[in-house]
């Protein structure tokens, strides 16, 4: 497929600077792009830089300043401006490379359904799919191959499971959620009581619950409640292996990145930042739109809103002071030393 650097900018909404007729046969980004192939660069201000590529084309974010402007129409590429450009580059990706149609076959005879399984419209179930009895499964839900569903799942309208995802029982999925592959939900907390020398475990008479519009990552794990609910609200993302304990309360449109552990009956608020392996303890409550740095301990309740560094996790103006001193710490002890060695020759009295 080849497109024109018109066809392109009317396709994607923008205006262009340039030779119209330069064909393009591919979408790439920046550091990967070749000849024939247009990419995007989404920091006009550095627009010097876009002279290292080696595209035949580039989107740009519109610009106010003349001066950039003027830069960017002395490239000797052409240029799309457009007003999001990482939208507008999803577009001509999706042309050039378009999305794999999964087939819609309904449920594949080498899948297994349980009793009583209840399925809506338009329903894909892979071969290799396990449903146990009294499950529900909404329309338009799709589920990938050695997917298990457990008794009394309910899995919402327009979700996708995608390989080996496994629900434990009576686990609930909202409407339009993904689950990577090998996400498991609803499996026993990590509870155990002492009897005769012996770690017993806990009961595991609850579930899980997950909003709408909720993505569990990648071999990622949420733990059954108790005796109550484990939930995640609407439109929270979970990144690729994070683990969250038993009973806990995760709030909406939170976004826990990868290696992430929250122990046990953690409640969090909404819009919540976790990032790279942030480590919470058991039983604390965390406000709403508090963000952690990546590697943060959360050892307490943290409930004004901002961001955090260091474990134990602490407001970030207070942590870079902490870092400024540590890197200082050397040159202090080499002054200590001295002073103490004076003091021991008599020249400090």
């Amino acid at each position: 497929m080849k497109k024109n650097i018109f066809e392109l900018s009317a396709l994607v909404g923008g205006t262009f600077w340039g030779d119209a007729s330069v064909l393009i046969t591919g979408a790439q980004t920046f550091r990967e792009a070749e000849f024939g192939e247009i990419t995007f660069f989404d920091t006009p201000s550095r627009w010097e830089e876009i002279k290292k590529c080696r595209a035949s084309a580039v989107l740009v974010p519109c610009v106010t300043d003349q001066k950039i402007e003027e830069g960017l129409k002395s490239l000797s590429i052409p240029v799309i401006q457009v007003e999001e450009v990482h939208q507008a580059f999803i577009k001509i990706v999706e042309l050039f490379r378009p999305p794999v149609e999964r087939p819609n076959f309904g449920v594949h005879p080498q899948a297994i359904l349980g009793e009583n399984v209840s399925l809506g419209q338009d329903v894909t179930i892979f071969p290799g799919v396990f449903i146990g009895n009294d499950v529900i499964i909404e329309d338009h839900v799709i589920i990938y191959p050695h997917c298990t569903i457990m008794e009394k799942c309910r899995v919402g309208a327009g979700t996708t499971l995608f390989p080996g995802v496994t629900l434990y029982e009576k686990c609930v999925v909202g409407k339009n959620c993904i689950l990577h592959a090998g996400a498991t939900i609803g499996a026993y907390g990590f509870g155990y009581q002492m009897r005769d020398e012996r770690h017993i475990l806990s009961a595991q008479l609850g579930n899980v619950e997950l909003g709408d519009f909720v993505e569990i990552g990648a071999n990622s794990t949420i733990d059954r409640g108790t005796y109550g609910t484990t939930r995640v609200g609407e439109g929270t993302k979970i990144d690729n292996l994070v683990m969250i304990g038993h009973n806990c309360q995760i709030g909406k449109h939170n976004l826990l990145c990868s290696q992430v552990g929250i122990a046990g009956s953690t409640i969090t608020g909404d819009y919540v930042v976790m990032a790279g392996q942030v480590g919470v303890r058991d039983h604390v409550k965390i406000g709403s739109r508090v963000t952690f740095g990546a590697q943060a301990g959360v050892a307490s309740d943290t409930a004004e809103e901002g961001t955090y560094l260091g474990s134990p996790a602490v407001p970030i103006q207070e942590m870079k002071r902490i870092f400024v001193v540590q890197k200082q710490l050397p040159e202090y002890w080499k002054t200590l030393k001295k002073i103490a060695k004076d003091a021991q020759s008599g020249e400090i009295s």
